[in-house]
């Protein structure tokens, strides 16, 4: 897979990204984790600043990052691959469009939260310069955000954490 691949969402994609999304939980449900039935629709994804996508094999999306603005900073707010397309390339290509993105747009950060310990959540942003905040150093938005997780119990599932990757102009 190519980096270049990764494009913007169709509207008339955006509906089917909640099966990509479903799809992607296997490795979850492999690990004990049974996640929330709170699949992304494509009302919310159309509210987002850009759902990027990569395609699969027939040119129908396998994965996609939804990112919003939170505090100024760009927001990862969902990144998917469907299992079966794991391993290959993808969420590292659609991250790097995320990246880009933000960059282009002047954005002086990305930021998301995740899955502090899950190999392919926390450890996976760690290698790409995501650093894991603080409590006391959360913006508004973002503490909004975990709000929102810890009332949906996902940190009952496993432990999770807020994190942010700077962005440099010239890097």
């Amino acid at each position: 897979m190519t980096f270049d691949a990764v494009r913007p969402a169709g509207d008339d994609e955006l509906a089917g990204l909640a099966e990509v999304e479903k799809a992607s939980e296997a490795p979850f449900t492999e690990a004990g984790i049974t996640m929330p039935a709170d699949y992304v629709s494509a009302d919310e994804l159309r509210k987002c600043a850009v759902v990027l996508v990569v395609p699969g094999p027939s040119g129908a999306p396998v994965g996609f990052a939804a990112v919003d603005a939170v505090d100024g900073a760009a927001h990862l707010s969902q990144l998917s691959v469907d299992a079966a397309y794991g391993r290959r390339g993808h969420g590292r290509g659609l991250l790097a469009a995320v990246i880009g993105w933000a960059r282009r747009g002047g954005y002086p950060a990305v930021t998301l939260t995740t899955f502090r310990d899950i190999p392919w959540n926390g450890p996976f942003y760690r290698r790409y310069g995501f650093v894991e905040l603080d409590e006391a150093d959360l913006t508004p938005g973002l503490r909004e955000a975990r709000d929102h997780e810890i009332a949906m119990g996902l940190d009952d599932l496993s432990p999770r954490c807020a994190m942010r990757r700077p962005l440099r102009a010239d890097a």
